[in-house]
C-alpha cells in the first residue's frame, strides 16, 4: 500500500512518465486518468459538460480550462478513484493547477504528491526521435532504450512497428519548447505547495521504478 496515492506525474515529453506508470499500475490499484479519454467519454455519454465541449470543438475552439477541470473533478469523484489515481497530462499550466486544487479538495480527493520526472535534454531528444509505435495495439517501444524482442514486431500483439512522422527532431524540439513555456512553471508552483518530489528518470527502468516507489512512500 502506497503512502501517497493521489498523484500528478509531471515532466517533459520523453521523460518516461508513461513507461513507469505502466509498471506502477500493475502493482497498485490506481486509476490512470487521461484528459483526452475523459473528454471523449463525456462527449459519448452526452453529459452537459460533454455537450459544451463538443460545441466548442465543432467550432474549432479550445475547451476552456474550467470545463476540463470540471470533467477531471467528475472523474476523480467516481468510486474507483478512492484507491488512488495518476493524473498524466493535466494540469499543463499553473491556471489549470489552481482549478484542480480547488476541485479536488472540494470532493475530498486532494493531491498527495506531484512527481517530477527529470532527465537531460539530449536524452529526451534521443527518446522522442527513436520511438516506435505498434500499428495494431499502439504500444510504444524505443530503438535505443526499449527495443522489442524481435525487430519490427510488437512484443504484445505481434503487430508491425513503425516510426510516426511526428517523431521527427523538429517535432521533438517543438514539443519540448511548449513544455518549457507552458508546463515547466508548475515545478515551482508545486514545490511552493510542498507537493513536489523529483526522480532521475534517465535511470534504467528498474532503478527508475525503485526511485518512484521511494518518493511515493516517503
Amino acid at each position: 500500500m502506497l503512502k501517497h496515492k493521489n498523484l500528478v506525474f509531471l515532466g517533459p515529453p520523453g521523460a518516461g512518465k508513461g513507461t513507469l506508470s505502466e509498471v506502477l499500475l500493475k502493482d497498485e490499484k490506481l486509476v490512470h486518468i487521461s484528459t483526452g479519454d475523459i473528454l471523449r467519454a463525456e462527449i459519448a455519454q452526452g453529459t452537459e459538460l460533454g455537450k459544451s465541449a463538443k460545441a466548442l470543438m465543432d467550432q474549432g475552439k479550445l475547451v476552456p480550462d474550467q470545463i476540463v477541470a470540471d470533467m477531471v473533478a467528475a472523474r476523480l469523484a467516481q468510486p474507483d478513484c478512492e484507491a488512488g489515481f495518476i493524473l498524466d497530462g493535466f494540469p499543463r499550466t499553473v491556471a489549470q493547477a489552481e482549478l484542480l486544487k480547488a476541485s479536488s479538495e472540494k470532493i475530498g480527493r486532494p493531491l498527495h504528491k506531484v512527481v517530477l520526472f527529470d532527465a537531460p535534454r539530449d536524452l529526451l531528444i534521443q527518446r522522442l526521435t527513436a520511438r516506435l509505435t505498434c500499428r495494431k495495439c499502439k504500444a510504444s517501444f524505443n530503438k535505443l532504450f526499449a527495443k522489442p524482442a524481435k525487430e519490427g514486431i510488437c512484443d504484445h500483439c505481434g503487430g508491425e512497428l513503425f516510426q510516426r512522422s511526428d517523431d521527427s527532431l523538429e517535432t521533438a524540439q517543438n514539443r519540448l519548447k511548449v513544455y518549457d513555456e507552458q508546463t515547466a512553471p508548475l515545478i515551482d508552483y508545486y514545490r511552493k505547495n510542498g507537493l513536489l518530489a523529483a526522480i532521475d528518470s534517465s535511470l534504467p527502468k528498474a532503478e527508475g521504478y525503485a526511485a518512484l516507489l521511494a518518493v511515493l512512500n516517503a
